[in-house]
């Protein structure tokens, strides 16, 4: 069911000038399961998947997530030693890769060559999977944000905070405003600052 559900996003894309989606990283291990068995599983499935997305022009992303089979840099590497398909790739989670306690940037220059998507959103000290408007996090996105231009992505940066259902306009408002400040810090001085919660840099 999931296959074919992939395979349909995959045309909708197509269909409305999409150039791609994203897919979770295969489901939870279960308790004393072997991780490598899963992963094998995940790519044997994948395979068709993979074959239409080239089929439709359309990118399949691949977002490693907490709690899920691939989690970490070295684990999506992994993975793609199995995958041999020009239409997979990265999809980036900036506070993913911190939730499991990877620092963004360098993980960031890492997978450079596989990162066609980038989300992002803060993250509490304590690195529970908790999407936050940057700059009511721990994450510093100076420093990540820098690393986005060094390794020279120019693709779509989407702020992701789907929990704040009672008020994503201020929300969404909010995280632009503290983002574009960093980056207007970077530009300026080359420093790597991060969000401050008022978002004015006071």
């Amino acid at each position: 069911m999931r296959v074919d559900h992939t395979k349909r996003a995959l045309t909708l894309a197509k269909e409305i000038g999409a150039p791609c989606i994203t897919t979770e990283p295969g489901g939870p291990v279960e308790p004393g399961a072997s991780w490598t068995a899963a992963l094998n599983m995940f790519v044997e499935e994948l395979k068709p998947v993979a074959e239409h997305a080239e089929k439709e022009g359309v990118l399949l992303l691949v977002e490693p997530e907490p709690g899920l089979l691939i989690e970490t840099a070295a684990q999506f590497e992994e993975f793609m030693r199995y995958v041999d398909s020009p239409a997979v790739a990265l999809n980036f989670d900036i506070g993913h890769m911190y939730c499991v306690g990877e620092d963004p940037p360098a993980a960031l220059r890492r997978l450079a060559k596989y990162v066609r998507h980038i989300h992002l959103e803060d993250i509490a000290a304590t690195r529970v999977h908790q999407h936050l408007v940057p700059g009511e996090g721990a994450i510093d996105f100076g420093s990540t944000l820098r690393s986005v231009r060094e390794i020279g992505y120019n693709g779509w940066v989407t702020i992701e905070l789907y929990p704040y259902i009672a008020d994503p306009d201020t929300a969404a408002r909010t995280a632009l405003e503290r983002v574009r400040h960093v980056l207007t810090t970077i530009d300026s001085t080359g420093a790597t600052e991060r969000p401050h919660p008022r978002g004015d840099g006071s």
